[in-house]
């Protein structure tokens, strides 16, 4: 008889319980397509007694996560999360200890890629990360080797599902960004604490590891560009739509010759392409290849079975013997990127003022633009309310990043200028 993969998970909240229902209720189709029967032989979780809807009784209850490196095991299941801490720690004694290891945790290999991949290869096993970004969507395994005949030059898409499914609802409602982030929140969309959704911060982690892929660079988490979505407004989304664009919080890297850019930020994309038709808490990547243009895949981003079930399809490539390395290339291999100066980047842009309604406002910010070389395409004013705030949107011809900031900065300053500029880049070619 086959022996059996053997398996030490450490975390048994969401994602680590569904990992048990499903090699407890698929066993022997996992053990088909594994090769061989895939057996949990430990587990670790904070609190021994909680109820978790699988039952873990069967298997040796280890009390220190860490501990799990030293359990006889082929294979570590970190499922913790955190960039450090007892996550960090568990991966580095599994990995030394020659144990493979399959992870959820994207901060992580965003904070760590590196060291972890040199060190993983360093002791002739593998580290596993499928269900670290977007969920259900196989989006590692497509970059890292569905597509490894191609030179790549952008990756991109929906990575964050709670901002998504934000931004769905606010446009369908026509409510604002705080009463839907509470709805999300209700339907267990959304953390008590939002922060990393909807700041950009999760997304910015998963673009970061994709890049790493696509690129053959190494992760450098700090320099991501990160900006979210608490500041578009419900007026956003509608006049969005009157230049027939949705608004999106993409993750975005692109290799310009050489020069790595990788930024979070919400977007305006054409309401009609793919990206702008997925909605609610679904997530999108695109991979632009040499020889495959622009393949898309899609499906929901997060939750028990999706993320359970990447985890899974981790387990049983390593049962198969299938090892391939973290990042798709040998980490010795992996280049320290070089970034492009934002500033230097042309765009379209989508600009929305706030000012007094009143003779030569129109007039001064025009001024402005054209100094920064910046043209206007386009114009939107809804209404004349003499004296009284109102909003004004623009969309600007191609345009430095660094111009158009610097314009809006100059535009902030006009008495007639009641709040901050609020820009965001308009993306025609995703």
């Amino acid at each position: 008889m086959t022996e059996p993969f053997r398996v030490a998970i450490a975390g048994l909240g969401t994602v680590g319980a569904g990992v048990v229902e499903i090699l407890q209720s698929n066993a022997a189709q996992v053990a088909m397509r594994a090769g061989r029967p895939v057996e949990i032989v430990a587990v670790n979780a904070r609190d021994k007694a909680k109820e978790r809807g699988v039952d873990v009784s069967a298997y040796e209850w280890v009390d220190d996560a860490a501990g799990l490196a030293g359990v006889e095991a082929d294979a570590v299941i970190e499922l913790i999360g955190g960039s450090d801490g007892p996550a960090y720690d568990l991966v580095k004694a599994a990995l030394a200890g020659g144990k493979h290891v399959v992870s959820a945790n994207k901060a992580l290999l965003a904070h760590h890629g590196t060291e972890l991949a040199t060190l993983a290869e360093g002791h002739g096993v593998s580290l596993n990360y499928e269900a670290a970004v977007a969920g259900g969507i196989p989006i590692i395994k497509a970059a890292r080797e569905g597509l490894a005949g191609n030179k790549m030059s952008a990756v991109y898409g929906i990575l964050n599902g709670t901002s998504n499914f934000i931004l769905t609802k606010m446009r369908e409602s026509g409510r604002d960004f705080d009463d839907v982030l509470k709805e999300a929140q209700d339907l267990g969309y959304a953390e008590a604490d939002p922060t990393f959704d909807v700041d950009g911060v999760d997304a910015g982690h998963k673009i970061c590891l994709l890049a790493s892929i696509a690129f053959g660079v190494q992760p450098e988490f700090n320099k991501v560009r990160m900006r979210g979505i608490r500041e578009v407004t419900s007026a956003d989304i509608n006049f969005a739509a009157e230049f027939g664009y949705r608004i999106k919080l993409l993750g975005i890297a692109k290799d310009r010759d050489g020069l790595i850019n990788i930024t979070v930020e919400p977007c305006l994309v054409p309401e009609a392409t793919p990206l702008g038709t997925v909605e609610n808490a679904y997530n999108a990547v695109v991979v632009k290849g040499d020889f495959v243009d622009t393949p898309l895949l899609t499906g929901l981003g997060a939750g028990r079975g999706p993320t359970a079930s990447a985890v899974v399809a981790d387990i049983i490539d390593l049962a198969r013997g299938l090892h391939v390395p973290t990042f798709g290339i040998p980490a010795k291999a992996l280049k320290k990127p070089d970034f492009i100066d934002p500033a230097t980047i042309k765009q379209h842009y989508y600009l929305r003022l706030t000012v007094t309604d009143q003779p030569g406002v129109i007039a001064d910010v025009s001024a402005i633009l054209r100094d920064h070389d910046a043209s206007i395409e386009s114009m939107v004013q809804h209404g004349r309310d003499p004296g009284q705030p109102v909003s004004v949107v623009l969309v600007t011809h191609d345009v430095k990043r660094g111009d158009i900031e610097a314009a809006c900065e100059e535009i902030s300053k006009l008495k007639s200028c009641l709040e901050k500029p609020y820009l965001m880049r308009i993306e025609h070619q995703l």
